[in-house]
This record gives structure tokens, sequence and C-alpha cells, in this order.
């Protein structure tokens, strides 16, 4: 992805103005994870929406928070040369619809306001801490097309810096209400959240020099001790042990990992976005890099020296959530939270009116 150059100045978007160009106005979504800034631009299509800008940087806005439980300074100065680089984007593009939002690292951070006021101010951005279920909802949403209307259920997972959400589809009902032809939004049977990412789970098991086989089992028994699935979700159970459901992984770690497995020497985004593997191929790739000292990782050609103290914590984390949901395949998302948000700012407001007297239910299902 392209980076602005560090000289650009701050800019702010407004998009309160009507910014219509050729073919309609366009949207802006960005994504601020305790890890990554990440931001797409895109114009609504017949069919959904079509990417005209794309910007992504590693920032690690959640750097140090297991000790300290604060943004650290040099964190909060990394996040907003990001933030600036993405509003000036939005500026010159004159982007009509913008969203952005922030996930663990401000939801947990003691001075998260003060860095949000900061945003406020030196870029333009109102930036939206955003709760860990609609953090999931998101991933869903914007995963929707990798979903296999041939299987009954699904698991959804997004591993972030800082946190780890599931969600578990029902297909099978989406597929009977036709779901798979006419869109909108698969019913849920659970969500959760695990307050476990590549960062935090990094920084609470430093990699050691010795017994590194050992210190991998030990990261995914702490991560096995954090997932407690909701009741709706387990009564998917039996259709994941029949092998009729599958997983999809939307995150920088199984990316990492199909790139590993694809043996590439640079990432491709059009080879990795929509892959298959299945789970041997994806616990080989995680073997593969666990085998490896930091160096020896940063050689992989889809890992580099920004990934390669982080990867393994991702792959866990996958690997104890593809322990306790077993599934024969796994398919790769380079997607998630940026085209839920997209895909929702586009969608037609419907009128209040419609929704009167409905009530809303429990127990995880959407």
């Amino acid at each position: 992805m392209a980076k602005d150059a560090a000289g650009d100045g701050p800019a702010r978007p407004r998009p309160g103005r009507n910014r219509r160009g050729a073919g309609g106005p366009l949207y802006g979504a960005i994504d601020l994870g305790t890890n990554n800034c990440r931001m797409l631009v895109a114009k609504r299509t017949h069919r959904g929406f079509r990417v005209v800008d794309a910007y992504s940087r590693i920032v690690r806005l959640g750097e140090g928070m297991g000790a300290s439980g604060r943004l650290s300074d040099a964190a909060m100065d990394r996040a907003l040369a990001a933030l600036t680089a993405c509003a000036n984007r939005l500026e010159r593009r004159k982007v009509a619809h913008v969203r952005a939002i922030a996930t663990e690292a401000c939801r947990a951070a003691s001075n998260a306001d003060v860095f949000l006021d900061r945003v406020r101010a030196e870029t333009g951005l109102e930036l939206e801490p955003i709760t860990p279920e609609e953090e999931a909802r998101l991933a869903v949403q914007g995963s929707l097309d990798l979903l296999d209307e041939a299987m009954d259920a699904a698991i959804v997972v997004d591993i972030g810096g800082g946190s780890t959400e599931l969600c578990w589809v029902d297909l099978a009902e989406w597929r009977a209400r036709g779901g798979f032809q006419q869109g909108g939004r698969p019913p849920l049977r659970g969500w959760m959240t695990m307050p476990v990412g590549v960062v935090s789970l990094s920084e609470r098991f430093p990699e050691p020099d010795e017994n590194r086989a050992e210190w991998y089992e030990h990261m995914k028994v702490y991560v096995n001790e954090q997932m407690n699935a909701p009741r709706g979700a387990r009564r998917l159970r039996p259709l994941f042990e029949d092998g009729r459901a599958h997983m999809v992984g939307t995150s920088g770690t199984v990316t990492s990992v199909a790139g590993v497995h694809l043996e590439l020497e640079r990432y491709d985004r059009s080879r990795v976005d929509g892959l298959w593997m299945s789970a041997e191929e994806a616990r080989a790739a995680c073997a593969r890099l666990a085998a490896k000292d930091a160096a020896g990782r940063a050689e992989e050609g889809c890992i580099g020296t920004e990934r390669a103290d982080l990867v393994l914590a991702g792959s866990a984390i996958l690997e104890s959530v593809m322990d306790a949901w077993p599934c024969e395949r796994l398919r790769v998302g380079d997607r998630g939270l940026r085209e839920g948000m997209l895909l929702n700012l586009m969608r037609p407001k419907r009128r209040r009116g419609r929704r009167r007297g409905r009530k809303r239910g429990g127990g995880g299902d959407a």
C-alpha cells in the first residue's frame, strides 16, 4: 500500500459538504487498531463498491500498554502521523462520507481521551472508539462474500493487536432466508472478544532465547483460557463436529500465514484474499514460523522485520481457535472492519417508523 510523504501537513476533511464528483460521492473508512492504521476510500457500485485509494501503516499504538495502561507519547505521535496522512488523502479526494473508528487500545487506555482530543484538534477527524460487539459485527459484514453457502455454519476470526473477536454465523438459516442472493446481514448465533491480540500477547510472553517450543505452547494455553463461547455459539458445535462449518480469518496474522503457505517472496493480495487453506496447511505454516527465531521469520517474504516479533503470537491465537473450533478449511480475507464500515455507510437509510414496535432479542442472535 502506498504511503504519504512524511512532510504532509494536517488537513481537515469536511464531511458535511456536498462533494459529489463524477459517478457519485466517495466514502472513506479509517480503522485505527492497536497495531495498524488503515484506510480505504471507495465509490459505490451496483454490486458493492470499488476501492479508489488505500493506505496502511504499522503504528503500534498499544505498545507498552500492558505494563502502563496508557498510550505512550511516542505511540500517539506515530498514530497521529498516520491519521494526518489519512486526513490529507480524504481532503485531496473530496471524500463526502467518512467514518473513523478506534479499537482496543483506545477502549482500554486510561489517557485515551487525551489522544482523541489531539486527533480532533490536529487532523479534524472524529475518531470513534467502538465496542467489541460492533468490532465483531463489522468484521463479519466486511467478509460476507468469503462465506461458503454450501456450509451450514462459520466462525469469523479477527485477530487484532489488543484483542481478538470471534463471531459464529448460522449459514443454514441465512441460506433459508435467501441471504446469499439478497445480501443483508447474516444471523449471528454469538460473538465474543478475548483481551489478547498480537501486541498484548507478545508483551505478556516475551520470546525467550531457549525453550521456544514450550513458550509457544504456553501462549496457546493462555489464549484457550480466555475463550468462553456464548450459549448460542455452542448450539452450532455439532455442525463443526460433523464437518459442516468453516473458518474465515480476517487479519494480518492470517494473511501472513497464507503468504508463508504460498511461499511468496513478497505479499500479493490478489493471491491471498479469498484463498482456501486446509487446517493442515495453516498449521504447517504456523509450525514453519514457530521453528524460526525472529531473524529467520524476518526473512520470510510476507513477514519482514515489522511483523517478525508479533506473528508468532498471532499464530498461537489462530491455532488456539482452530483447536477449540475445528474446521477442515480456513478462508483467508485481506479485509475486515473498513469494508464493513463502507458497506454500512453506503446502505440506504431505513425510515425509523418501519422499525417501531419491534423488540430486540437477546442471546447473541442478530
